[in-house]
């Protein structure tokens, strides 16, 4: 059985710029700004929540099914995901349109500019979750405002649970929106700040919001997770890391790990510590698509970083 993943592809255009914006972008002069920055390291990566989350579940054995719009200069991607085994059936071009792009500029402060443009991310409403079959859970990850609306009303209509992950799409949505999302999802899974924007949205703090879902899952970087259902809170430890390479990504690959613990029907102390794990392994790299493994390796790792097995 299938994990249907909805949400976004994107290439992440990552450069590198080798001084401070500090240095250059002016307190007094922002109402003017006219800045360029030489940016000689540059690299193309292979992103959006979707390809993300069904890259990483697919490292972990699981069967991932994306669904979502891209554009017709999709070609290198999915000459990638032929290579990763991960299907194209329900990946729709759209004709004349970019995939999403992510442009991203990083300073020596770790600081960062970022424009994005959506493309064929508009049209994700095109796509049905009825026409996938097979599908035992589902997720509806960042996309078109319009995808995000209808694909969580056609997951209730299948009688497919699924996690309702806002993420960056957060802004798109007021606090009646959210809370309609949250009353059709099975989980939701936010980091802390957007735990935050939701609470101040919909005026429920996460015990309000879990009494709603059968568990809402808040990440907190560094500092592990919280999982919270209707009567108990579990806390997740985060899993020690060799180093801090790139969080780019990080969040994709926790919820694959969610996915992979729903779909195998495990408990929410080993569900949480497998997503766990995910982020860690993911921020060890750069990019958010270039980090390998095989079950035999995660398993060992696990054990070594909780003292327990999966």
């Amino acid at each position: 059985m299938s994990a249907l993943i909805c949400g976004s592809y994107a290439y992440d255009n990552i450069m590198v710029f080798h001084d401070r914006f500090k240095n250059h972008i002016l307190p007094d002069k922002v109402h003017m700004l006219n800045v360029s920055f030489l940016v000689p390291d540059m690299r193309r990566e292979f992103g959006g929540c979707a390809g993300n989350i069904a890259y990483n579940l697919k490292l972990l054995g699981g069967q991932p099914l994306p669904m979502a719009t891209v554009g017709s200069d999709f070609g290198p991607y999915a000459k990638w995901m032929d290579e990763c085994g991960i299907p194209r059936s329900h990946i729709k071009v759209i004709d004349n349109s970019f995939t999403g792009q992510a442009f991203i500029t990083t300073d020596m402060d770790d600081n960062q500019i970022t424009a994005f443009h959506p493309g064929a991310m508009g049209f994700s409403h095109e796509n049905n979750v009825a026409d996938a079959s097979g599908v035992k859970i589902g997720i509806v990850s960042p996309d078109g405002r319009d995808g995000m609306i209808e694909h969580a009303r056609q997951f209730v209509e299948a009688g497919i649970p699924f996690i309702f992950d806002p993420g960056q799409g957060m802004p798109m949505f007021d606090g009646d929106d959210l809370m309609r999302f949250v009353d059709q999802a099975t989980w939701v899974t936010v980091n802390d700040y957007e735990m935050q924007l939701l609470q101040d949205r919909t005026g429920k703090a996460p015990h309000e919001i879990a009494e709603h879902v059968e568990a809402l899952i808040v990440t907190m970087g560094g500092n592990g997770s919280h999982i919270y259902t209707k009567d108990h809170r579990f806390e997740i430890p985060s899993a020690k890391t060799s180093k801090l390479a790139d969080p780019t990504g990080c969040g994709d690959a926790y919820r694959a790990g969610l996915l992979y613990g729903l779909m195998h029907d495990m408990d929410w102390e080993t569900t949480g510590r497998i997503a766990s794990l995910m982020g860690a392994i993911k921020i060890e790299h750069h990019g958010t698509q270039n980090h390998r493994f095989d079950f035999a390796a995660f398993e060992a790792r696990f054990i070594e970083a909780f003292g327990r097995g999966i």
